[in-house]
């Protein structure tokens, strides 16, 4: 292709497509960046906004009602992982309960 018409795009696109192609080889490791994950989860907020007892979002969402009621009283912190669950639930319920209701 002529170097004179490229876009910038098209030479981002293939520098890209080049890059992935290289780490299919296994000649390159790309980089990655870690997920955000907040320090601090309002679970009780999350629990309202759905309009649930602490015991129906316990059991709707896989957690034990002691965890969600110490959680909500600052007894205790969710760990990381619970972190983005409740962050994915708060975003996206209908889809955990989809995903939770094909384990069943």
């Amino acid at each position: 292709m002529n170097e004179d018409i490229r876009t910038s795009l098209g030479q981002e696109l293939e520098e890209a497509l080049g890059e992935v192609l290289a780490h299919a080889k296994g000649e390159k490791r790309l980089a990655s960046r870690p997920a955000p994950v907040p320090e601090q989860v309002d679970v009780a907020s999350i629990r309202r906004e759905l309009g649930l007892s602490q015991r129906a979002f316990a059991e709707q969402f896989g957690f034990s009602v002691a965890a969600v009621r110490d959680w909500e009283q600052g007894r205790r912190r969710p760990e990381r992982s619970a972190r983005v669950l409740l962050l994915v639930i708060q975003r996206e319920s209908a889809a955990v309960q989809r995903a939770l209701a094909k384990v069943g």
